[in-house]
């Protein structure tokens, strides 16, 4: 009796981790976290699941609000369309590119930006849960200097847009990760990106989660 209540209550402590170590996620984004243009394996919220099971982190739901060309207030509506729940262990951000390349406002841009964070926190228990991720510089993609675009204008602009995630996610004390750093890379290495000479390859994806997931174990751990 003693032994069948051992093997019992073993297995019970065994069920009640393995529901504890699984944890949800929501990506909110664009192209940059649909992954256009790679397999769904490479996408990077794909990779951080990955890489976090590694060490036991289970992600058993990632759920991806996101689409190629989407702007701040295409991802809001999405938002509301899908009308996500409020359990997320870890909700990340990326928005703003299509806002720089349609020539939107600035000032629009920052209220937008502001109000889609504030939904963000609003997913999950806490804001410590929420990171935001900078927006990549395609200036320095073939795909720019295709469309004779200005290398440095599409630099400058795309900085202007940073600072203003930026300064809306220190304003909240929000995790912030900046790969705009990576994506320049593609100006002298063609292999982190796409096909398309414009979008991230799981390469360069690769290269994200890498600054992704320390602050996404420390969150979900």
């Amino acid at each position: 009796m003693t032994i069948i209540f051992l093997i019992l209550n073993l297995a019970l402590n065994i069920s009640t981790n393995k529901i504890m170590n699984e944890k949800k996620y929501l990506a909110l984004g664009d192209s940059y976290t649909i992954g256009e243009g790679v397999k769904e394996s490479e996408r990077y919220p794909i990779q951080l699941k990955d890489k976090l099971k590694e060490v036991g982190i289970n992600l058993n739901e990632v759920n991806i609000i996101a689409k190629t060309g989407w702007t701040t207030d295409e991802l809001n509506a999405a938002i509301d369309k899908q009308n996500p729940n409020s359990d997320y262990d870890l909700v990340t951000l990326l928005i703003g590119v299509n806002n720089q390349y349609r020539g939107r406002d600035t000032a629009n841009y920052r209220d937008e930006f502001a109000a889609l964070l504030e939904r963000a926190i609003g997913f999950t228990s806490s804001k410590e849960n929420v990171i935001v991720i900078s927006i990549p510089d395609w200036g320095v993609t073939p795909f720019a200097k295709e469309k004779g675009k200005d290398q440095q204008q599409v630099t400058t602009e795309i900085e202007i847009f940073n600072k203003i995630n930026l300064e809306e996610t220190l304003k909240r004390n929000i995790k912030y990760v900046d790969v705009t750093d990576i994506s320049r890379e593609a100006l002298n290495d063609l292999s982190i990106l796409a096909e398309d000479g414009l979008h991230p390859s799981g390469k360069m994806y690769s290269l994200w989660v890498d600054r992704i997931y320390p602050i996404a174990k420390s969150i979900l751990e």
